[in-house]
């Protein structure tokens, strides 16, 4: 019997989100620092096997059983029926409605864990392609690199130096529907998509990437705190830690991060939150780099 392929899911942190303005095709223009936890789902497919999800993990109960998970290996089969596929697992670790890209992430797991399944027809597939026709995050969540994301996630531009830094990230257990907070936000209306040519940042240290998003700020932060007044409580439990070097709203939220120079502050400071907010999800983490 085939050993099982496990995919780590990872948050997706948007450390930067410019909302540019509403396409005509109702889509949103985006430019966006996204990067990796190293925490996160997890992805395992037990090849040989007729096709099935199960879902466990502490958040299992919120998703539908009709995931993305489900739609990427049916699209992915669609795409070429010759495709060896199996039984899926996912544990889901992370809270939906989240922020940090679950079900896109998820997605991204799944179609790498079938891409490391059929290594003779890999190469047959777009894989990037099928990516993109599942959500605007899953092409830069298959990549799984930092990249500076622009457009509607289709154009990647990947950092070349990311810091070493930890995270923590917050979340008050209150879902918020990305949907919601984009329609809360009414951006103008863009008569035609605008093409940046300006490269992505190069982080020499700590230092460089906290100055970089200290003029690059998320734009979704005012709408979701209107629609979600507890993420304004969440911001404060983490400014208030001694060491944070920078604290923001991940994505559409309500998720919220602090960064910090070291996994021991980031532990320290997910610590205090958890015994002062017991009913929060806490998690301590660092960046992943590469």
């Amino acid at each position: 019997m085939a050993v099982p392929i496990d995919e780590l899911a990872p948050a997706k942190i948007n450390l930067s989100l410019r909302v540019r303005g509403r396409r005509p095709d109702g889509y949103h223009e985006l430019e966006s620092l996204v990067v990796f936890a190293t925490v996160g789902d997890r992805v395992t497919l037990h090849q040989g096997e007729a096709f099935a999800l199960t879902v466990t993990g502490p958040f299992a109960a919120a998703l539908d059983s009709d995931n993305l998970v489900a739609t990427a290996v049916r699209r992915a089969q669609a795409a070429d029926p010759h495709l060896r596929t199996g039984a899926f697992h996912l544990e889901k670790n992370l809270p939906v409605a989240a922020g940090l890209g679950g079900g896109s992430s998820d997605a991204a797991a799944a179609l790498r864990a079938l891409r490391r399944a059929n290594p003779d027809r890999a190469k047959m597939l777009d894989w990037s392609a099928l990516a993109a026709g599942l959500g605007a995050d899953v092409p830069v969540c298959l990549a799984g690199r930092p990249a500076l994301m622009r457009g509607i996630g289709e154009q990647l531009h990947f950092v070349a130096r990311m810091p070493e830094a930890a995270i923590v990230l917050v979340n008050p257990r209150v879902p918020l529907g990305s949907g919601e907070v984009f329609r809360a936000l009414g951006a103008e209306p863009l008569r035609a998509p605008k093409v940046s040519s300006t490269p992505p940042p190069d982080f020499a240290g700590l230092g460089d990437l906290i100055s970089y998003l200290q003029s690059s700020a998320n734009d979704l932060e005012v709408p979701a705190k209107i629609l979600c007044p507890e993420i304004v409580r969440v911001e404060a439990a983490l400014a208030s830690q001694p060491a944070a070097r920078l604290v923001r709203m991940s994505g559409s939220g309500p998720t919220c991060f602090a960064l910090f120079a070291s996994r021991a502050e980031a532990d320290d400071a997910a610590a205090v939150i958890t015994r002062h907010e017991p009913g929060w999800w806490v998690m301590a983490s660092e960046i992943a780099s590469v």
